[in-house]
């Protein structure tokens, strides 16, 4: 299938960084030199601390993308942190949960209460699914993306009750009209604290020097329905609590979550309003997650770890068989090229191209999310990715950039260097990257049209642009836009 001759190891952990993180940088590569790929995965599942984010130097430079009150100040602000991150895998969870507990600032007056949402799947995104829907039922951002404020033990409001059966945890078909009902008034009462007046105080246009006030998550007793409901076969005096526990005892959510789970981190499914009526690509993978969810007390690090380590996420023919979402092909570029020290116009550049590849981030388009796959890809966000992935990694200046061209320069001992080399030597230090032959083929033959290099004798810029000129058509190719 490819030319380039890459150590198959080194494959395999550029395969666990593309999906566990945004692509692996060389110096990733190189702190993970030596190390067993399990060893590796247990390193990227370890989060010992939060990353640093320099909050003073945000408000100093960028008051907006501080007090998060426009949609472009959110964005960018999370694309800063994807960025930098030293927990890529951390990150790449927010953007999984943002998928399927999808949440739009759109209805909700300001980017700080899903900001602060993302900051929740932070820290509960790897645990278990119980806590992670128990810390999602509490969310302001979902309670008043979903109407739950107005879910009342004398009236309910039943859109967070069939939102959590349908898009979050069971799927359509594992539930009736009826336990949706019930499920609703086991939220009623999970409201926020005084939301009309909240609702005009996060209007204040007074900048705050570290972000706007948000709403808080309040539990009226009062204002709960305390009478016995039937929820998927069991009764009692539910509230939500109880509601969540009945909810992920079911053999459906562990196998709905599991399919999430393939979807994102190993191969492109089908849509997800079609799960329904057709089964999962790999059954076998599923039962394996499944298997992991009900032996770990419904444990999602104990899913991704299950995950990580299969032989079919090992499998090569799941390689490059995701299609990057928008997010994960700007992060990845840009954590190429080289950290952002403080937050700049760029982060506000990638998040504007996002949107305009689909992917308008802290803005999924309906409680749905994004469905992923061939839909992030058509001609206009096509040209959209290469132009962005060129313009990014264009720049010698850039310590990242400059870092990938002094490794490809010196990946010959002698100093000499043919066309073929080049290339060869772009694909592994950018990846490392299997092209399909074909593709390497007519790249080797674009490359052709420089002369060998003689490195010993200062060579350096024209070398420099022959580099560049190789990289830029790398990341214009199917392999480095799928993962």
């Amino acid at each position: 299938m490819t030319t380039n001759n890459v150590d198959t190891q080194l494959e395999l952990i550029a395969h666990l960084y593309r999906r566990a993180g945004f692509g692996a940088t060389p110096s990733e590569m190189d702190d993970v030199s030596g190390m067993g790929y399990k060893e590796i995965v247990d390193r990227l599942m370890t989060f010992d601390k939060m990353d640093f984010v320099p909050e003073d130097m945000i408000c100093r430079f960028h008051k907006d993308q501080s007090d998060l009150r426009g949609a472009p100040a959110g964005g960018a602000n999370w694309i800063y942190r994807m960025v930098m991150t030293n927990n890529p895998l951390r990150e790449k969870m927010c953007l999984f949960w943002h998928r399927v507990f999808a949440t739009a600032s759109t209805k909700l007056i300001q980017n700080r209460v899903v900001i602060n949402q993302i900051d929740m799947f932070r820290r509960h995104g790897m645990g278990s699914f119980d806590n992670l829907l128990l810390e999602l039922s509490r969310d302001p951002a979902m309670i008043m993306w979903l109407d739950n404020q107005d879910n009342h033990g004398a009236n309910i409001n039943e859109n967070y009750g069939r939102e959590i059966l349908e898009l979050f945890a069971m799927g359509v078909g594992n539930y009736s009209e009826e336990d949706i009902k019930e499920t609703a008034r086991a939220f009623t009462g999970w409201s926020v604290v005084n939301p009309e007046y909240m609702s005009i105080k996060m209007r204040n246009n007074t900048a705050r020097p570290y972000g706007y006030m948000s709403w808080q998550f309040e539990y009226d007793d009062e204002d709960h329905d305390h009478s016995e409901k039937t929820i998927l076969g069991q009764t009692g005096n539910w509230n939500g609590e109880d509601a969540i526990r009945i909810i992920c005892e079911q053999q459906a959510t562990a196998e709905y979550i599991a399919r999430h789970l393939y979807h994102f981190f190993v191969e492109d499914e089908l849509p997800v309003p079609q799960w329904p009526h057709e089964g999962p690509r790999d059954p076998k993978a599923i039962k394996i997650l499944t298997e992991a969810y009900f032996d770990s007390d419904h444990s999602i690090k104990a899913m991704m770890e299950a995950m990580f380590n299969s032989d079919f996420f090992k499998d090569e023919k799941v390689r490059y068989a995701r299609i990057k979402s928008p997010a994960e092909m700007v992060v990845g570029t840009m954590r190429l090229a080289g950290p952002i020290e403080i937050p700049s116009d760029d982060t506000y550049y990638a998040q504007a191209v996002c949107g305009n590849m689909g992917q308008a981030l802290l803005r999924p388009p309906s409680v749905e999310g994004w469905q992923g796959g061939s839909e992030w890809i058509n001609t206009g966000a096509y040209v959209e990715r290469i132009n962005f992935a060129t313009r990014v990694l264009n720049d010698p200046s850039k310590v990242g950039v400059r870092d990938i061209i002094d490794r490809i320069k010196t990946g010959n001992i002698d100093g000499m260097m043919t066309s073929d080399e080049l290339v060869d030597n772009c694909l592994k230090v950018m990846g490392p990257i299997s092209l399909l032959q074909s593709t390497s083929v007519r790249l080797k033959e674009y490359a052709s049209k420089y002369d060998d290099f003689d490195l010993t004798i200062g060579q350096s810029d024209s070398f420099d642009k022959a580099a560049l000129a190789v990289i830029q058509l790398i990341v214009s190719t199917q392999e480095y836009q799928t993962a």
